[in-house]
């Protein structure tokens, strides 16, 4: 079969379906030999279609869906993977193919909008226009354009910004288990950030439950954040090709952001893991040989393509915060470590903490920056993060003998200590502007030189004879020395 041209109602039908026309004149036509779940192998006679082209696959009702090509198979056929589910396909089914790749509009028409991997509008909203659109696949920026890691970015959030402090154009992962709270310091960022972003946020919910991605927009919606926000969502419903893929159609959108529009961008995404376990189930059904723990074997490939492109350049800048599951509390799992080559912060969540009520539930002593440097944050607040470091890390060593034997039996310096250690991590709680209706605690947005003050204060005793619950959920010092003179003129 040479190229020819598609039929007219197919076009129509592709453009009515899908918002655009992926063909323009003649194009390349064939038709399935093999369906796999989500692969689909098509036969081509003649050209083949590249690498990553858009493919439009009939369906049994005579609908369409979109595969993109994955590999060539010999000369006359290609293995692509579908982004929506192929039930109702059947072998001999028509394809169609323009030879270009998936695209995914972008540019101010997405601003305050909720959209998919293709485009489609999930908030009910106007359809989107696809004359300005970009590839999902793209290479990082040459590294003549890439600049490194910038000042410091403040988040509000005390134990952040002491122990792990976030920067301009760097890479950020909030790790944890199931449950310890990774969403919620995420939307907390999200919600201290865009108060005062003065470019845009793209966020990239990959394989979540589409509770919480309503539950993030209502958020953003009611303190009307929305006006300076973009979310793509590819949600746990969706077949691997459509979640594996939504990661890199929403760093597109953020790319146009930073490099056209030249503005500062806040990258989000919820959750890394799942572009890795959706990675996983293609590779199977590609029939890759699975890798060390079942993993994909190019598990730290597919993670760089996604991380490597998240960088400032001289176009505008760029802040990427991820959250990462750590399946069965595991750090040495192989889709953790490999993330954690990529990023310049990380912040890590335990479940120890979390139990004992301290929230967010940081591990301090896991958790590491790049920007904790004097050169970048500061002597002093380099000082007084090491000197508590080593304070919570006595602390810890103390723990099993306290359990034992009880503190009594611990020298003077030693409850000192322990006394210090303990009102610091009261001291390093929070309550979160969006857990307010849960709490029914006003949330906290503290600058980091008040943080610095309060921690060296402790540190330095001035706090020993102030109960450790009196600092339990407070934002500054402040709070506790103005309660102190209210009472002073109350009695």
């Amino acid at each position: 079969m040479d190229e020819q041209p598609v039929p007219s109602e197919t076009i129509k039908t592709l453009t009515s379906e899908r918002g655009q026309s992926l063909v323009s004149g003649r194009s390349l036509c064939g038709h399935v030999t093999a369906v796999r779940g989500t692969v689909v192998d098509a036969w081509f006679d003649g050209t083949l279609p590249p690498i990553d082209a858009a493919l439009q696959c009939r369906l049994g009702d005579g609908g369409w869906i979109t595969a993109v090509v994955h590999s060539h198979l010999g000369d006359s056929s290609v293995r692509a993977i579908a982004t929506s589910s192929t039930r109702g396909m059947r072998r001999g089914a028509d394809v169609c193919s323009g030879g270009a790749p998936l695209r995914i509009p972008v540019g101010g028409q997405l601003i305050g909008r909720v959209i998919d991997l293709h485009g489609k509008a999930l908030d009910g909203g106007r359809a989107l226009s696809m004359e300005n659109s970009l590839p999902l696949f793209r290479s990082p920026p040459p590294s003549s354009v890439c600049l490194g890691l910038g000042d410091v970015y403040p988040t509000g959030i005390k134990v952040i910004d002491l122990f792990c402090p976030f920067t301009h154009g760097g890479r950020v992962a909030v790790f944890g288990g199931a449950g310890v709270g990774k969403t919620v310091v995420l939307t907390e960022f999200i919600h201290n950030a865009v108060s005062s972003l003065k470019g845009v946020a793209v966020f990239a919910g990959i394989g979540e439950r589409s509770r919480e991605g309503l539950e993030l927009w209502q958020e953003l919606k009611e303190r009307g954040f929305m006006d300076r926000t973009a979310m793509v969502f590819g949600q746990m419903n969706e077949p691997p090709g459509a979640r594996f893929m939504v990661g890199l159609a929403a760093l597109s959108i953020a790319e146009y952001f930073r490099d056209v529009e030249k503005k500062d961008v806040l990258f989000l995404v919820d959750n890394v893991y799942r572009h890795v376990q959706a990675g996983m189930e293609v590779s199977g059904l590609l029939g890759r040989l699975p890798s060390r723990v079942g993993y994909q074997p190019t598990l730290a490939a597919d993670i760089a393509a996604l991380e490597e492109r998240i960088t400032a350049t001289q176009h505008g800048d760029m802040v990427s915060v991820q959250a990462i599951y750590v399946p069965a509390d595991d750090y040495s799992d192989p889709a953790i470590t490999h993330a954690f080559w990529h990023m310049d912060s990380s912040l890590v969540l335990s479940r120890d903490v979390a139990a004992e009520g301290l929230y967010p539930a940081v591990d301090p002593l896991a958790s590491s920056s790049k920007a904790l440097d004097p050169g970048i944050v500061g002597k002093r607040h380099y000082d007084v993060t090491q000197q508590a470091r080593r304070t919570l890390g006595r602390y810890d060593e103390l723990k099993d003998l306290i359990s034992m034997l009880g503190i009594d039996e611990l020298s003077v310096e030693d409850r000192q200590l322990v006394g210090r250690a303990q009102r610091l991590r009261n001291f390093l709680t929070q309550p979160f502007f969006v857990a307010e209706t849960f709490t029914g605690m006003s949330g906290r947005n503290v600058p980091i030189a008040v943080t610095v003050d309060g921690v060296a204060a402790i540190l330095d005793g001035q706090c020993d004879s102030v109960p450790e619950q009196e600092l339990f959920m407070i934002g500054s010092l402040d709070e506790i020395r103005s309660r102190d003179r209210q009472s002073v003129k109350t009695s």
